[in-house]
């Protein structure tokens, strides 16, 4: 009956990823008193995601999927963590460990693929929707995790989800982005800290160069003919030929452009509202990549929710399609040695609160 489930869950991502609906927007920022952040979109248009939050201890017993059941890389957590979860518990694709690592899975369609599956090697066969879990479980640094993968196989449970790619943080800033092309793993170093989907995280980067006249601000009048003088039609006229559609290479284009002109705050919390302020950007309106024949019901955002983890605080914040207003797990205020496994879903109720402003004559 679980495995009916986890497959089940994954036919409904390779529907959403095969509906092209899956597109997802990742920054990073620094405060001055040097409190990391990572934050990130998470969407699907196609219809409205089942999504939680999970709290993992320390000692907690888990075992990967294989395209053939439960039968997968077993792992025992040795750091306890918090993510969020699609469709089925096991399936984190963001969360932060008690070491202050944080992990994140972004659709990288058409352009990694993994090594096919081979049965005879279950147990070390790590399912890539779980990766997230094993990372945030297992590690306390980048470096742990490149030696952790070279005894793993990654494989897919559902070839029609496409190939994903990760997203790894460390609090003192380090970043890397792994790929797995022809089944074999690449790491890059991501001192940007912008990431998106296909194609690869190098492409962007060299993508960049075609958007090097961007700037802050308003260009200066410039004269082309004696009494001809060409005047901007408004504040941000540097910004002239930055992308508007919500294409990946055009979203890393504009969060890349965001996040590097964005003021530096004094702390971790100014700079976790500054980090939901950018994705205010990356939040697609329902009914922009549909049919109006095709919109789903019940779905008032294809950014099904947007989240963002101060990596020295230990906190974790999140909002969703339903509810706007920011919440925050405080990882400082958990014990993983004594905390039970548990689950919630990201909204008790899907409605969003309205403060009803009282005026009094």
């Amino acid at each position: 009956m679980k495995r009916l489930a986890i497959l089940t869950a994954a036919m409904i991502l390779g529907g959403f990823y095969a509906a092209d609906a899956g597109a997802c927007t990742g920054i990073s920022l620094v405060a001055r008193d040097g409190s990391h952040v990572v934050a990130r979109t998470v969407e699907w248009a196609a219809t409205p995601m089942q999504c939680g939050y999970v709290v993992v201890p320390r000692g907690h017993d888990q075992q990967s999927y294989t395209p053939t059941g439960a039968n997968g890389l077993k792992y025992k957590a040795k750091y306890g963590y918090v993510g969020i979860y699609t469709e089925y518990e096991p399936f984190i694709v963001e969360g932060i460990n008690e070491a202050g690592l944080a992990a994140g899975l972004f659709f990288f369609p058409n352009y990694g693929d993994y090594a096919p599956y081979d049965k005879a090697a279950d147990a070390k066969t790590l399912c890539d929707m779980q990766f997230v879990s094993w990372v945030l479980s297992q590690f306390s640094s980048i470096d742990q995790v490149k030696e952790g993968i070279k005894n793993i196989d990654l494989v897919t449970l559902n070839h029609n989800i496409g190939a994903v790619h990760w997203r790894i943080a460390e609090p003192n800033g380090r970043m890397v982005v792994l790929e797995v092309v022809n089944g074999v793993p690449h790491f890059y170093e991501n001192t940007l800290g912008v990431l998106t989907n296909a194609p690869g995280f190098n492409w962007h980067m060299t993508n960049l160069n075609n958007y090097v006249s961007l700037e802050p601000g308003s260009v200066p009048d410039h004269t082309i003919k004696k009494g001809i003088t060409l005047k901007a039609l408004g504040h941000g006229s540097g910004m002239l030929g930055l992308p508007g559609d919500f294409t990946s290479p055009s979203r890393f284009v504009r969060a890349t452009f965001f996040q590097t002109t964005a003021p530096m705050w004094d702390n971790g919390f100014e700079t976790v509202i500054q980090a939901f302020h950018i994705l205010n950007n990356f939040d697609i309106p329902i009914g922009s990549q549909h049919a109006m024949a095709d919109i789903p019901k019940g779905l008032p955002s294809a950014t099904q929710f947007t989240s963002a983890t101060d990596q020295d605080a230990m906190k974790f914040y999140y909002r969703t399609a339903w509810n706007s207003n920011i919440r925050c797990i405080d990882l400082m205020g958990i014990d993983f040695r004594k905390v039970k496994y548990q689950s919630h879903p990201l909204d008790k109720v899907q409605e969003q609160p309205v403060e009803m402003i009282k005026i009094h004559s």
